[in-house]
C-alpha cells in the first residue's frame, strides 16, 4: 500500500529540521510549502512531472493559497498577540480553530496538487532537491537554492 501525500507530507514536517526548513522558505523566500512538500514527495515515490503539471501545480497552489490558506495564515498570526481587555483563553481558543481550519485548508491542497501526480510511480527515487528546484523556479522568479538544499537535506529518505 502506498502512503499518501498527506502522509508522507505529515510524517516529513515532523522529521527533525524540514518545520524549520519549510517555514523559512515561506517566511522569507515567498514559497508554498504544501507544493514543496508536494514535490518531495514526488522525487522520494520517483515521479518527475513534466512543465505542464509543474505549471498546473503552481497554479492551484497560487489560487488556493491567496483565497484560503494566506488569509487563515494572517488571521492565526495576528491572534497570536495578546489582544488588549480581552482574556487569553478566549482568543487562544479562536486562534486554535484559525489554525486548525489552515491546516484543513492545506490538507485539501495536498489532496489536489496529489491529483494532478496520478498514477504509480514511474521511477527510482530521486533526489529530493532536483523536485524543489524545479518547483520553485515555477513558483518564483528567484529561486532560494540554499534554502532548498536545507529543505532537502532534511527530508526523510
Amino acid at each position: 500500500m502506498r502512503d499518501t501525500l498527506w502522509d508522507w507530507a505529515v510524517a516529513a514536517y515532523g522529521a527533525p529540521g524540514v518545520s524549520e526548513a519549510c517555514v523559512a522558505l515561506q517566511d522569507s523566500h515567498d514559497q508554498n510549502v504544501p507544493l514543496l512538500l508536494w514535490s518531495g514527495w514526488l522525487a522520494a515515490t520517483g515521479r518527475k512531472p513534466d512543465a505542464e503539471t509543474l505549471e498546473a501545480a503552481c497554479d492551484t497552489a497560487r489560487a488556493w493559497d491567496g483565497v484560503v490558506v494566506a488569509p487563515l495564515r494572517s488571521i492565526r498570526r495576528t491572534l497570536k498577540a495578546p489582544i488588549p481587555d480581552i482574556d487569553d483563553a478566549p482568543r487562544q481558543a479562536v486562534r486554535d480553530r484559525v489554525k486548525a481550519l489552515e491546516l484543513e485548508a492545506e490538507r485539501h491542497l495536498l489532496d489536489a496538487l496529489e491529483g494532478l501526480a496520478a498514477g504509480e510511480a514511474t521511477g527510482a527515487p530521486r533526489p529530493a532537491i532536483e523536485a524543489l528546484v524545479a518547483a520553485a523556479r515555477v513558483w518564483a522568479p528567484v529561486t532560494p537554492r540554499p534554502a532548498l538544499t536545507r529543505l532537502a537535506d532534511a527530508l526523510p529518505a
